[in-house]
């Protein structure tokens, strides 16, 4: 009787266990813990303080972002071009405080690196732009982030500069505006094709680094796409006034690099 018990007490601990360890992996929803305020408390230097689950914000050695410094880039073409299988699919939107995500529950498509899948799960803005490139820090950045079915992580981040508006964030203008009252309640907005999120190169940076949130998880495979694209000082705006803090900024400071290899590719024929 008392193994069946000690049984019966281990089949409920393991699948709580996993749960727990894929929960880790994960961006928090509840951004009510942490800020982005220099001066705070809860700000970017403490991150890794608050929770022992977050202790990585502050002790790893492969977070992110970083300056994606010209000198420091090795120029390859193997890694090959970014191979995106997205399709429509049923979307949600929620304000978690800092900033906005647009959620695909089902999945959106893949990407496909290095012969694994990881499948679109969910987007976000963050602005001004959390990588840097030689220095200079450009006005929004989107990071599509993705999974693959062992639980790794694989994030999409396209930067923007002040220019033409962007014309997936004047799509989604009315349903911003129409979550901006909200606060933890994920909205149905109905069917998005994530391939209205335009690249707009081949050309790309690869690295390996974090979450930008907490818990900082590491092991992280990043893609940065070279071209950064235009949006409106108004498209900015909205991102920022429809999120519920009082902070004018949500990015997260430039992390060291330390030794980690990053890449540009560039086709073969340059383009």
């Amino acid at each position: 009787m008392k193994q069946l018990t000690a049984f019966f007490k281990l089949s409920i601990f393991i699948p709580l266990l996993l749960v727990a360890c894929l929960t880790r992996a994960q961006e928090v929803d509840d951004e009510r813990e942490f800020s982005y305020e220099e001066n705070s408390e809860i700000g970017p230097a403490h991150w890794g303080e608050i929770r022992p689950e977050w202790k990585e914000c502050s002790s790893g050695e492969m977070q992110s972002p970083i300056d994606l410094l010209n000198e420091r880039v090795e120029v390859v073409s193997h890694l090959g071009k970014l191979k995106r299988s997205y399709k429509p699919s049923n979307t949600t939107l929620i304000n978690r405080g800092h900033d906005m995500m647009l959620r695909w529950p089902g999945g959106a498509g893949h990407i496909n690196i290095n012969g694994t899948l990881y499948q679109l799960k969910q987007c976000h803005w963050h602005s001004p732009s959390e990588h840097t490139i030689s220095g200079r820090r450009f006005d929004m950045e989107v990071h599509l982030v993705h999974q693959s079915d062992d639980n790794r992580i694989a994030v999409i981040g396209i930067m923007y500069k002040i220019g033409r508006p962007d014309s997936f964030l004047s799509m989604m203008k009315r349903n911003l505006k129409a979550v901006a009252e909200m606060r933890d309640v994920e909205k149905t907005i109905g069917i998005i094709d994530p391939k209205l999120i335009k690249l707009g190169s081949r050309k790309y940076y690869r690295y390996i680094g974090s979450l930008t949130t907490p818990p900082c998880t590491q092991n992280v495979i990043w893609t940065i796409v070279r071209k950064v694209r235009t949006v409106t000082r108004e498209q900015v705006e909205l991102i920022r006034d429809v999120v519920h803090d009082d902070s004018e900024a949500n990015a997260r400071p430039i992390q060291p690099v330390h030794e980690r290899l990053v890449e540009l590719y560039r086709p073969r024929d340059g383009n």
